[in-house]
């Protein structure tokens, strides 16, 4: 199955995450399939950037995001837009 899922980046003790896709067998920080975003948590308020397009295109493919990436995918309303476009179809 795909995962769209965080993978660390960042020295220690200040972590930083991309946004990627990858097969739920790899690694966290393995093979990935293609980079859609950045996450950094230490900035006041927490900076998030994920390329929308992108992602619609992961979730229509059926790709799974982790419970972290799906909140982060509600904060910028990219799964009310997901849900939007099923319902039209």
């Amino acid at each position: 199955m795909v995962k769209i899922r965080l993978r660390r980046m960042g020295r220690r003790n200040r972590p930083s995450y991309r946004v990627v896709v990858s097969d739920s067998r790899s690694p966290r920080d393995g093979k990935f399939v293609e980079i859609i975003g950045h996450y950094d948590p230490l900035t006041e308020p927490a900076t998030t950037v994920i390329d929308e397009e992108k992602a619609l295109k992961w979730l229509r493919c059926g790709a799974q995001p982790t419970d972290t990436v799906r909140s982060l995918l509600d904060k910028l309303g990219i799964m009310d837009k997901l849900k939007l476009v099923s319902s039209q179809d």
